[in-house]
């Protein structure tokens, strides 16, 4: 059965690309130690085989934090691993049909641009939503234009389930992410791209424990 509670709060997407020489499961290890409550592995140029090690190695260290594994896009290598859920766009394979094969076994969250495609997830059953971009992302060139705190807003009162803001996301502009009603925040070159990771990803956990108190 799939994980009841997930802490979306400070929820790392991997980007070896912007990972400065550094491992994917090095920028994870690190984030972890800051305070990172969730992660994605996304991995878009890997071979198959490569993205299931890397899957392995990565899901053996949080498990044993009690820390949830999140896959890109990739529904096969979330079952290789067995991974706590798979992360879709609207791009990806369809929820319906992910839903079919993991038959209530993994998380399920799917991306939504626009309040049409939030409301459309929750509706299919999703677990979570990524509402993405909040802002303009240099990590991501396909994306939607950016919904801003008002997409935001006008998407929580819409639906019920979390939301997790993605896109241009750092420590300046967390707090007000949370405040405006995701449950959560997702970086990637804030954590991935930091001299420090460690660091980086405590002083965003810190932010967002802030914001969500206040």
């Amino acid at each position: 059965m799939k994980m009841q509670r997930v802490d979306y709060s400070v929820y790392l997407v991997t980007d070896r690309d912007l990972s400065r020489g550094r491992t994917t499961l090095e920028i994870v290890q690190a984030a972890a130690r800051g305070g990172a409550t969730c992660v994605q592995l996304r991995e878009k140029k890997c071979s198959t085989r490569e993205f299931i090690e890397q899957a392995i190695s990565v899901k053996d260290f949080l498990h044993a934090q009690g820390i949830a594994l999140i896959i890109n896009d990739r529904v096969d290598v979330a079952q290789a691993v067995n991974a706590d859920g798979v992360h879709l766009g609207q791009t990806d394979m369809p929820l319906a049909t992910a839903q079919a094969i993991l038959r209530d076994s993994m998380i399920i969250g799917i991306s939504a641009e626009s309040l049409a495609d939030a409301v459309q997830a929750e509706k299919g059953g999703a677990d979570y939503i990524g509402v993405s971009p909040i802002f303009d992302t240099p990590t991501k060139t396909d994306t939607a234009p950016p919904l801003g705190l008002e997409g935001l807003r006008e998407i929580r009162r819409a639906v019920r389930i979390p939301l997790v803001g993605i896109g241009g996301l750092n420590q300046k502009n967390a707090a007000d992410v949370i405040r405006n009603g995701a449950d959560g925040v997702a970086v990637v070159s804030a954590i991935v791209a930091a001299d420090d990771p460690e660091a980086a990803a405590r002083e965003l956990r810190q932010i967002v424990l802030r914001a969500k108190s206040s």
